[in-house]
């Protein structure tokens, strides 16, 4: 009987991680703001400097979730088997909330439903709308990380990768149901990314069991998102070539929601799994101490292995400062480039279609950042060796390749620049959250990594207004700029940046290199046991 009751509850964590992965699927709604902003421009009488004031309170509002990670410690009881009403659900209510209040006000606020409300009410209803995304993402990321410790990598990698598809499949939707009709889809974005949540939230939990076949499954679900990114890839592409029918779009969007609903299989497979699972009931954690005391090494771990750091404790050590600085010149820079994609194609002589495109796959590379990198540097760690942090130092140092890419203003530059550019920006939203669990404990890590991010909206705002908008205004005759000139500081800047931020990545390898010693070798412990 109790081998029943645990083989059913290592099925019930699979649809836990299903049930994360629909979520992160209609999460990403702040990356279809190019949808909207024009209705939201012409209806409350914005000019462009307003309407660029409140995409900035998107970009905050995503990016500071502090407060859903407070709430995720909060709520999560240290018995996990007690974490049915608390934890994860009421994180992702609470994102819900915050959802639907948002963006029905911003709806409401379009269609005269309410009066027009003063710019910083509207700046205020767009971040309340972005800051559900954080909510979202605590409660799906952390819960991966704790149902797969051994496999946190690629776990987050899915987590992520999966809501950097979201825009594209949103904007799928868009274009399949309300095509041309933004002010319907605004009413859309209060509803669907709000009920999906409430629908599946109950199903979202953490589970201490652990079995041999979790990486074969794990890549089947990554096997599942690499088909379909490669299919919006393709859609995305063949759209822009021959503008799709009716028809076509239904059919096109019906095998999307197929490709969704695949990882379906994986759950029964499990079920019907005849051979004996091993499972082991302690956490990694509680192995971990175990085995230090084998070891007998308590005398002598550095600090950087003290588990379940808090937020202040953790900011009071040098690798969170560190991270954020890697992340502020990673993540900032990556957003400055995908903001400017328009003007930097406009300048450089690339047509409408061409810059759209561009835009449309950027999700495409986010996405392939985001899941590739947690799943190699997983593989790498544990086979290989390598410790995390050196993935850090090598997508930085590629992005800084990247930004000089751009700059030479050669052929084509800006589609292989922001391919390198897009993928090592995404790498940055699986690595950091990584790093931070493993470096600072689980117990507080969606507080930690959430205090982290806030470095994108920081290093955002520098480079974009700062580095990008100054530069651009100064080179701009008349009502524009056309040349490589426009651009070229710019992206040189941003290349030594991110060069530098590889440089401090560089420097937390060698301080928590034998930390990471030290996991690679519970790793094989617990190889040995199973």
């Amino acid at each position: 009987m109790e081998r029943l009751n645990l083989k059913h509850e290592l099925g019930d964590k699979w649809i836990s991680t299903l049930a994360s992965i629909w979520i992160q699927c209609t999460s990403g709604s702040l990356y279809t703001f190019s949808i909207y902003s024009p209705i939201l421009k012409s209806t409350q009488r914005y000019d462009q400097s307003i309407l660029d004031t409140v995409s900035v309170f998107k970009d905050i509002g995503a990016n500071c979730g502090v407060l859903s990670g407070l709430l995720y410690t909060f709520a999560t009881p240290s018995n996990r088997r007690n974490a049915y009403f608390g934890g994860p659900c009421l994180v992702l209510a609470a994102g819900a909330i915050q959802c639907f209040m948002g963006y029905f006000l911003i709806w409401a606020s379009v269609v005269g439903l309410i009066p027009r409300p003063p710019i910083v009410g509207m700046c205020f209803f767009v971040l309340l709308a972005a800051h559900a995304q954080t909510f979202f993402n605590t409660a799906n990321v952390v819960t991966a990380v704790r149902n797969f410790p051994d496999y946190s990598g690629t776990a987050v990698g899915i987590m992520k990768g999966f809501v950097g598809l979201s825009g594209a499949i949103l904007i799928q939707f868009y274009e399949t149901i309300f095509h041309n009709k933004p002010t319907s889809y605004l009413l859309v974005l209060a509803l669907l990314p709000t009920i999906n949540p409430l629908l599946l939230m109950w199903f979202v939990r953490i589970y201490d069991t652990k079995e041999q076949e979790e990486k074969k499954l794990l890549n089947a679900i990554s096997c599942v998102a690499l088909l379909l990114a490669a299919y919006l890839m393709v859609v995305i592409i063949v759209d822009h070539l021959f503008t799709f029918q009716l028809l076509v779009r239904i059919a096109t969007f019906v095998v999307l929601l197929l490709l969704l609903s695949s990882p379906l299989c994986i759950v029964p497979s499990l079920r019907a799994r005849e051979k004996d699972s091993s499972v082991i009931h302690q956490s990694l954690i509680s192995e971990g101490q175990r085995f230090d005391q084998e070891m007998e090494v308590h005398d002598t771990r550095d600090s950087l292995e003290e588990d379940n750091l808090n937020l202040l404790q953790a900011m009071g050590s040098v690798n969170f400062w560190i991270l954020f600085f890697a992340m502020a010149c990673g993540m900032g820079s990556g957003l400055a480039t995908v903001n400017n994609l328009g003007q930097i194609g406009e300048s450089l002589g690339y047509s409408n279609f061409e810059t759209n495109t561009l835009v449309s796959l950027w999700s495409i590379w986010n996405f392939l950042g985001r899941f590739g990198v947690g799943y190699v540097s997983d593989h790498f760690l544990y086979v290989k060796g390598w410790a995390r942090p050196l993935f850090m130092v090598l997508t930085l140092s590629s992005m800084s390749v990247g930004h000089a890419v751009i700059a030479s203003g050669m052929p084509g530059a800006l589609y292989a620049g922001s391919i390198l550019v897009g993928v090592c920006y995404g790498s940055q939203w699986s690595l950091m959250p990584t790093i931070a669990s493993e470096i600072f404990g689980v117990k507080h890590m969606g507080t930690i990594f959430n205090a982290i991010t806030i470095a994108s909206p920081v290093g955002s705002y520098l480079f974009s207004v700062r580095v990008v908008g100054f530069i651009y205004d100064k080179e701009a005759w008349g009502s524009g700029c056309s040349g490589t000139h426009c651009f070229m500081l710019s992206f040189l800047i941003m290349a030594s940046a991110t060069l530098l931020g590889s440089l401090a990545a560089l420097a937390l390898f060698f301080h928590t290199k034998n930390f990471y010693n030290q996991v690679i070798l519970r790793r094989l412990l617990h190889s040995l046991r199973e």
